[in-house]
């Protein structure tokens, strides 16, 4: 969310302490939270004491955490009457109906926002880059990894030249050597962040190649290096954070590089096609979709 109390806290977030960090990541991803929720609710979902938010509101230059909260209240009833009725359903319907029931609702609104016009124009823009691209590096550690793994395997299929950054036989590195100007390199990474994905971010950059960021925000240190920040929840009532974003992030890229490679796409997947054919791959062949691009 844009306004002036979310800017001045991305302006001022790398002189943050520690904590106070945390907390202010909490604001930025969560306005209608803040505008909705106890400071206590808030400190306990950030996993902050209490009192870092008052530090916090203090350190912007409010009285207290109430002032700053009216702030987040007024601006988000100025963009959006609608979400911020869906918002306090969906906040009591925890007590009604359980968590289970509202990582369903929560994943829904973390989908539906990348339908969001601006969304889409930094998926497209994504997009435009990869397929001008040399080639596609694909890197994501742990629970990033099943995201970068799906741009490299349906990207190969598709005919673009992606490449995982996976180290197998601690190779990792090797895939890098050739790394320049001409290449991207997709880097999917969430809170707490990877050290290894930040240091093959930094080495891709300082190359001269174009870093894509999938992240959890613009606040994710990873976001600061990027030509691209694709950004994407990743709260859940659970006590693990969700990709499902992510994945769907990805379907999203890979869909756009399909159409606009066209007909090279299809003849690529047809030739893929035959190729697991020969070989029995599957069980039942799937029916095939008519695509048009």
């Amino acid at each position: 969310m844009d306004f002036p109390v979310a800017n001045l806290i991305k302006d001022s977030y790398e002189r943050f302490p520690r904590q106070m960090k945390v907390a202010a990541r909490w604001l930025v991803d969560h306005p209608t939270e803040v505008a909705l929720l106890s400071m206590r609710e808030q400190a306990r979902r950030a996993r902050v004491p209490p009192a870092t938010f008052t530090r916090l509101a203090k350190r912007l230059g409010f009285d207290g955490f109430e002032k700053l909260k009216k702030v987040f209240a007024d601006s988000i009833r100025g963009g959006s009457e609608s979400r911020v009725g869906s918002e306090e359903k969906l906040l009591v319907q925890r007590d009604v109906e359980g968590d289970g029931a509202l990582t369903i609702k929560a994943l829904h609104g973390h989908l539906s926002e990348l339908a969001q016009p601006s969304t889409i124009a930094t998926l497209t823009a994504a997009a435009d880059l990869m397929v001008a691209a040399r080639q596609i590096l694909c890197v994501g550690l742990r629970s990033s990894f099943p995201a970068a793994h799906l741009m490299y395997y349906v990207g190969s299929l598709l005919g673009s030249p992606t490449i995982l950054i996976d180290g197998a036989g601690g190779t990792a590195n090797d895939t890098l050597r050739s790394i320049g100007p001409l290449d991207i390199l997709l880097a999917v990474t969430v809170c707490p962040y990877s050290r290894y994905t930040m240091q093959v971010a930094e080495f891709a950059v300082s190359r001269g190649a174009k870093l894509v960021a999938l992240t959890d925000g613009e606040l994710s240190p990873i976001a600061k290096l990027s030509e691209i920040v694709i950004s994407v929840r990743t709260e859940t009532p659970s006590f693990f954070h969700t990709m499902t974003p992510a994945f769907a992030a990805v379907e999203c890229l890979l869909e756009l590089i399909a159409a606009r490679r066209g007909s090279c796409a299809l003849q690529v997947l047809e030739a893929n096609e035959a190729h697991l054919a020969e070989f029995d791959t599957y069980v039942l062949r799937a029916p095939r979709a008519s695509r048009k691009f």
